[in-house]
Parts: C-alpha cells; sequence; structure tokens
C-alpha cells in the first residue's frame, strides 16, 4: 500500500457544540468542514429562545493530510474562536464502560444483553458490585466481577477503591444499573468520567428511596422513571430521559414496582445509547438530546 493511500485513512468526528448565538454559526461550521476537505453526514441544531444560545451537533469524515486532524483539534480550536463551548469525539471510539450493580438485576441484563448484540459501541470492562448476588451472572456473560463491600464505616475507603479500579481500567462512563447506592460528593468531584443513574419514578417527583411506595401513597394516575446524570445533589442530575406509565386505585405496589421494572429498563438503556453515540449535550442543569 502507497503512502498516500495511507495518509488519506478517513475519520468520523461528532462534534458537539454550545454558546451565544449570532447569525451565521450554521453556515460558519459548515463551510470551515467543507473548506478542510470533510464532507458532513448529520448537522443539527436548536436555539434556546429565552437564553438566546446555540446548540449543534455536526458529524462529519475527516481525510487525514486533508488539512482535518483525526482528532478533531483544529476544529475545536476554530469552533472555540467563535465563542463556542465544544466536544469533538472520534465516531471509531470504543467507550469504556463500568456497570454499578446491587442485588436488582432487571438494568444489569437488559444492558448486557442490548451490548451483546451490538446495540452499543463500547467495552464493558467491569461489573462493580456492593453484593455477590449477580457475581455468577456477570461470569456466564465473561464480564470481570468486582466485589466492593459498602457499609456506613467503610463507605470513603469503599469508593477510593471504586475510583482507583475506574482509573486502573480507564472507565470512560459509570451506568448505575439500579445500584442501591448513593455517590458521594467526593467521588463524584474526583471522578474523571460521567456517571449515568437509573431513578425508579418521574423526577423531580418522589426522588430519594422507595418512590413506588412514596407514589402508592401519593395516589398518582402516572408512574415514570428516569435517566439522569449523578451529581452531588441527590436525583437532580441533568435528565436525559423520562418516561411514563399510567396507573390506577387497583394497583398494588407490587404492581407498580414491577410496571415501573420495565420502564427502568426501556428508559435506561435508550439514555446509554444517546450517550455513547454523542447525541448528549449538557449545560447548567438541563440536556440537549439531539435524537
Amino acid at each position: 500500500m502507497s503512502s498516500a493511500n495511507t495518509n488519506n485513512t478517513e475519520t468520523t468526528l461528532v462534534a458537539l457544540l454550545h454558546g451565544p448565538d449570532q447569525p451565521g454559526l450554521v453556515a460558519k461550521t459548515s463551510g470551515w468542514i467543507y473548506e478542510n476537505g470533510g464532507n458532513i453526514l448529520h448537522a443539527d441544531q436548536h436555539r434556546d429562545m429565552q437564553a438566546e444560545i446555540f446548540f449543534q451537533r455536526i458529524e462529519w469524515t475527516a481525510t487525514a493530510g486533508k488539512g482535518l486532524s483525526s482528532d478533531g483539534t483544529l476544529f475545536k480550536r476554530f469552533a472555540e474562536n467563535l465563542g463556542m463551548n465544544v466536544r469533538v469525539a472520534n465516531a471509531a471510539h470504543r467507550t469504556r464502560v463500568a456497570i454499578f450493580v446491587s442485588k436488582f438485576d432487571h438494568c444489569f441484563h437488559d444492558l448486557i444483553l442490548r451490548w451483546k448484540s451490538g446495540d452499543y459501541h463500547c467495552d464493558i470492562v467491569a461489573i462493580v458490585s456492593n453484593h455477590r448476588d449477580l457475581e455468577a451472572a456477570a461470569q456466564n456473560y465473561e464480564l470481570p466481577f468486582h466485589h466492593i463491600p459498602v457499609t456506613a464505616e467503610t463507605k470513603p475507603a469503599a469508593e477510593a477503591a471504586q475510583l482507583a479500579l475506574c482509573e486502573k481500567l480507564g472507565v470512560e462512563l459509570v451506568i448505575m444499573a439500579r445500584y442501591m447506592q448513593v455517590l458521594s460528593a467526593d467521588f463524584l468531584g474526583k471522578a474523571t468520567f460521567p456517571v449515568i443513574n437509573i431513578h425508579h419514578s418521574f423526577l423531580p417527583a418522589f426522588a430519594g428511596g422507595k418512590p413506588y411506595h412514596q407514589a402508592h401513597t401519593r395516589g398518582v394516575k402516572l408512574i415514570g422513571a428516569t435517566a439522569h446524570y449523578a451529581t452531588p445533589v441527590l436525583d437532580d442530575g441533568p435528565i436525559i430521559q423520562q418516561d411514563v406509565a399510567r396507573v390506577t386505585h387497583r394497583h398494588s405496589v407490587e404492581d407498580l414496582i414491577r410496571k415501573g421494572r420495565d420502564l427502568e429498563k426501556i428508559v435506561l438503556a435508550q439514555a446509554v445509547r444517546w450517550h455513547l453515540d454523542h447525541r448528549v449535550l449538557i449545560y447548567g442543569n438541563k440536556t440537549v438530546v439531539f435524537d
């Protein structure tokens, strides 16, 4: 193979950018990519009319040797000069994921089966749990299982061990698949990766523990599930996806839990897919999701 062919390797890049709205932003970004030898595959944008903020997701192929760096450095520099906050990702990169679980297994199995079927462009590098209940299941999936017990007294040391493990494995995303522990502000402050949590209620309603019991006591006619990024404030992080199911006075707490588990699987699965596909843009305590 000639060196000319080697230098013309195509890379697909995805950029998420946002900043103060100004005339001509779409033309400027698309024009820059075209002028530098790129080919746009998909582009979408949104304008927050109240805040006057511009949001864009743009995906394009870049050919090495034609003025476009394969890691998006040049585009990032260009967008920052326009006053934009920008993140650029290589679409071929497989995100390294750790799944945190406790005893509930419905989201755990659903995520792994979707991954095994090719739905997720990632590598699951660790299953981390404060219990051993799912150890055999993880081994059956041929996934490394790490048991790190957590008590009130050992929580700081346990979280330090979790962070050390994630750093060692190069984890780039943690998924809390009904991990029944609250990650501390210290853990989240030191984490170099985002954390996606599934909460079994339609936030902001019924935050905290036993939300289905809370919902049943309140007599609501809808229950829900919420996937969000974890922050130091419990169940208050930027929301990625939500869904609901109707219930009536005839449904028991057990009925709500059963219905809710179906919602939890679907909502978490969608949120993880959007994150891995670089479709979620966080600003403030909100998200823009480019579907």
